[in-house]
């Protein structure tokens, strides 16, 4: 199948990101996108730090940087392609059957988003659904939060969280997702060799696109009254249990 760019590059913008993704030997830059305009000692630093890596500089119009990097205000004119060799579409992860896959639903915090790469990928999951719409795309602020882990999490992607609990669905996967209120904890539940774990939002929960393919709830026993985690933290207690149970 076709892969969009979008299924395989992490696009960062604005000045300093750009410059600590051409200095990072480990990160392997497609191109950069330079405004027009863009001239003075901030855009010849980008420029040799480019020519350094031997990374190509594409020029545009300062709209089409903008409409590129999807944030107006923080661009800077300029922003960079990096590769991202995990990524890939769901459609195309789910014919390799990973085992545990884990589906962000509404998350727009980039601070939790980023968090959740880091901890999934550092568990071992085999795959982390990041819908690019009704999620927090994936850009500085994310990578920021991840410690840079964003660029080679096994970030699987689809248009929605909806879109991706039904194809997962029809995969074969059953759907586990948090609940405070769930009978059954993720301590104790039977964990099937394959299965899909969806993270609901941080106000609303799992939404209503996805809430008919759940098939099962799972709850996060709590002490001294307290009532839930914030949803970083909870997808560390669950993607490292699960990890643990498989050995």
């Amino acid at each position: 199948m076709e892969i969009s760019p979008k299924d395989k590059f992490v696009t960062v913008y604005g000045r300093k990101p750009v410059l600590e993704a051409l200095d990072d030997p480990r990160l392997e830059v497609d191109k950069v996108l330079l405004a027009e305009g863009a001239r003075g000692p901030a855009a010849k630093e980008i420029l040799d730090a480019a020519g350094r890596r031997g990374v190509r500089v594409q020029r545009a119009t300062a709209q089409r940087v903008k409409v590129l990097a999807g944030n107006g205000r923080h661009d800077q004119g300029v922003l960079a392609d990096v590769v991202a060799p995990r990524m890939r579409p769901l459609e195309l992860a789910l014919r390799d059957r990973p085992r545990g896959v884990l589906l962000l639903d509404g998350i727009t915090t980039p601070a939790n988003v980023g968090m959740i790469l880091r901890t999934a990928t550092a568990a071992g999951m085999d795959g982390i659904v990041v819908p690019r719409r009704g999620v927090a795309s994936i850009d500085p602020l994310v990578v920021k939060s991840s410690a840079g882990v964003a660029f080679r999490a096994p970030v699987l992607r689809c248009a929605t969280a909806g879109e991706a609990a039904a194809q997962l669905r029809a995969a074969g996967y059953p759907l586990f997702a948090l609940d405070a209120g769930a009978r059954e904890s993720v301590y104790s539940f039977s964990l099937p060799s394959h299965a899909a774990f969806v993270l609901g939002s941080e106000t609303s929960g799992i939404s209503d696109e996805v809430r008919p393919h759940v098939t099962g709830w799972l709850s996060i026993p709590m002490a001294a009254g307290v009532e839930s985690l914030n949803v970083a933290s909870a997808a560390a207690v669950l993607c490292f249990e699960v990890v643990r149970r498989r050995g």
